[in-house]
């Protein structure tokens, strides 16, 4: 799941919400457009933030070079 799902639930629910006027019996297509935006939001919110901790640059270590080999590498 990536963040172009959510971003399309989001988009659904919200669709869902407030541009249709569908009725259909024992189904509030309302509610289920708030539904779908918030889980749309908070799968948003917790991918990004994995992504974030993923996207952390750690420096790599430089080797450290001794007098050793420094002679074997003449």
């Amino acid at each position: 799941m990536g963040l172009g799902l959510f971003i399309i639930l989001i988009a659904v629910g919200a669709i869902l919400t407030f541009a249709s006027d569908w009725e259909l019996q024992g189904i509030d297509l309302d509610l289920v457009g708030i539904i779908l935006m918030a889980v749309g939001i908070i799968g948003t919110a917790v991918y990004t933030s994995v992504l974030r901790r993923r996207r952390m640059v750690v420096p790599p270590v430089a080797p450290t070079v001794t007098q050793d080999d420094r002679r074997d590498l003449l």
